[in-house]
């Protein structure tokens, strides 16, 4: 499995979500339908996949 250097989109996606959910779980973004933990999670998912796939 080679890994890549993911675009700078998607790292920049990632960086959005990881923040998003810092400030969720700080409580200065109160109210988010969704928790804190599952949003970061999911930024860096992102970021897994960008490396993962080639291209993206």
């Amino acid at each position: 499995m080679n890994l890549s250097a993911p675009k700078q989109v998607v790292f920049l996606l990632s960086l959005v979500l990881a923040i998003v959910g810092l400030l969720a779980g700080l409580a200065i973004i109160p109210g988010l339908p969704v928790p804190a933990l599952y949003i970061v999670t999911a930024g860096y998912a992102v970021l897994a996949l960008g490396c993962l796939i080639k291209g993206a």
